[in-house]
């Protein structure tokens, strides 16, 4: 059986961002995660470049319109970018952890206060499956969910 779900367009560097760069403030509900997949096939990439010192895609469209397909990062070593907010319960944005080169996917995971904010592990301890299989993103991923489904539910 086939699945016949399109696969989600991810988030791009087309020229190098720098670290410490701020993003946002995430529009509406905020819910790191909407697009949370195991998978990174291939698919659509939105390609976003610095202009005059903001971050816009190839239309020219500014952050607010396509920071919500940003898709969480499954570990510390791809995460490009963290979630913070000034103040607890306060506006969320997204900052560049360090420069993010040119091709490299826009990834993000809660910074440490936001997810103890938030009660949401900032890593996962690796584990495995009865199959042999590394089931630690899936620690995450469903630890996530149960948080966003109690706070937005």
């Amino acid at each position: 059986m086939q699945s016949s779900r399109a696969p989600a367009i991810s988030v791009s560097a087309e020229t190098c961002i720098p670290a410490g760069l701020r993003l946002g403030p995430v529009p509406g509900i905020f819910k790191l995660g909407k697009y949370l997949s195991d998978r990174r096939e291939p698919g659509p990439k939105k390609k976003v470049r610095m202009v005059r010192g903001e971050l816009v895609d190839e239309a020219g469209s500014s952050a607010l319109e396509w920071i919500g397909l940003i898709r969480a990062a499954r570990n510390s070593q791809e995460q490009t970018l963290e979630a913070v907010a000034d103040l607890p319960g306060g506006q969320i944005f997204y900052r560049a952890l360090r420069d993010v080169q040119p091709g490299e996917e826009l990834t993000v995971w809660y910074s440490n206060p936001l997810a103890q904010w938030f009660d949401i592990p900032v890593t996962a301890t690796p584990t495995h499956d009865e199959k042999g299989t590394d089931a630690g993103i899936r620690i995450r991923a469903t630890k996530l969910n149960e948080t966003t489904r109690t706070l937005f539910n």
